[in-house]
């Protein structure tokens, strides 16, 4: 039994998809995961490394600046038509799942053309626009965010579910919090580990900022865990040192979040949901050219649920975020405010409530 998988172009649309693969195939063995993809996104970098066969095709958002260049979105989406169409030919799939991004769009209209069944996982609190378009088509729609229902069309009463967003669960048990400090060359007791990460890409901004912060000289207790980027860990490695762990890229990163006590990062869906499954509070830096601002509606939506701090990228230097980090920790109450607010938020178990759903609308049909 084929489930066709569509959504990517960006790691929170992709890896979604893949935790909810895994965990139908955990539920039930015979489904077939098949991903549909952007040859332009990362998802042409990720699918290659996964169990699951997958097809990327030539696709490209709506360019809403160059718009000059929306003949490359028309004539991608005509060949990805076909493509699609060869594939649906070969297997009908017993429905279209779609994870958000531009990547999504054509093949959750394929499958409503076509009369195949849909449902998505939409991960913000203001959802994409693929997400919207294509709510009242939705067989369910698997929430993020409670607050993301204001804007979607239901396609029937009880069709919008909070399910939260479907991650790689903390391992059972989880590492030891002393033996993952001491993985990272920090002491296995007292002070504190800062976590810093701008999502699968890295952050530029954040990382000159958290360069600046770092040069002016750390707390004596402080100890600092840094995912920069490939495209930009050659400028700040040379900071690595004893209490300054720098990498291009964290994983895996059990043992990373398993040390951490506070984070500094971007308000992606996905980040959010991992660092909340571990109960690890954040100062949330969105990112600003997030399609619609997303991020800095996650963000605000976030701070207003006690589970985050919020700190815009136009108010980012090193003084402001080296004072909000030390607000933080030199706070008992305030660490431990947070750190409830994000268990509260909290939905480890999303990608097996997902897939059990998602068989059953299967078995139903």
């Amino acid at each position: 039994m084929r489930v066709v998988f569509a959504g990517g172009g960006t790691g929170g649309h992709l890896y979604p998809g893949i935790a909810i693969a895994r965990a139908l195939v955990r539920v039930r063995p015979s489904v077939q995961p098949f991903f549909i993809g952007a040859l332009r996104g990362v998802e042409r970098h990720v699918l290659p490394t996964t169990e699951f066969p997958h097809l990327l095709l030539d696709l490209h958002p709506l360019y809403r600046r160059a718009v000059w260049n929306n003949w490359k979105t028309i004539a991608g989406a005509v060949g990805a038509w076909r493509g699609i169409g060869k594939l649906v030919a070969e297997d009908r799939p017993a429905v279209v799942v779609g994870t958000g991004g531009y990547a999504a769009g054509i093949a959750l209209a394929y499958a409503v053309v076509h009369k195949i069944p849909i449902v998505q996982q939409a991960g913000d609190s203001y959802p994409g626009l693929t997400a919207r378009v294509f709510s009242k088509y939705s067989r369910e729609m698997y929430l993020n965010f409670p607050e993301a229902a204001n804007v979607l069309d239901a396609h029937h009463a009880g069709s919008l579910i909070v399910t939260g967003a479907p991650i790689e669960p903390p391992p059972v048990p989880r590492p030891d919090r002393a033996a993952a400090r001491e993985h990272w060359g920090f002491p296995r007791e007292g002070g504190r580990v800062v976590l810093v990460y701008g999502g699968s890409q890295g952050s530029l901004a954040v990382n000159r900022a958290i360069a600046e912060w770092i040069g002016r000289g750390l707390p004596r207790d402080l100890y600092v865990i840094w995912g920069t980027g490939r495209a930009t860990y050659d400028q700040f490695k040379h900071l690595d040192g004893d209490r300054v762990c720098v990498r291009d890229y964290l994983s895996p990163i059990a043992d990373t979040y398993a040390a951490t006590d506070l984070a500094v990062a971007r308000a992606g869906a996905m980040t959010t949901a991992e660092l909340f499954a571990w109960g690890i509070p954040a100062i949330l830096i969105p990112l600003p050219t997030a399609a619609a601002d997303h991020q800095t509606v996650n963000a605000m939506t976030l701070e207003r649920a006690g589970a985050a701090m919020h700190l815009p990228q136009s108010e980012l230097t090193a003084e402001r975020l080296g004072g909000a980090i030390a607000g933080v920790l030199s706070s008992p109450d305030e660490l431990a405010r947070l750190s409830r607010g994000a268990r509260d938020r909290a939905r480890p178990d999303a990608a097996d409530d997902i897939a059990r759903r998602i068989l059953a609308l299967i078995d139903g049909n």
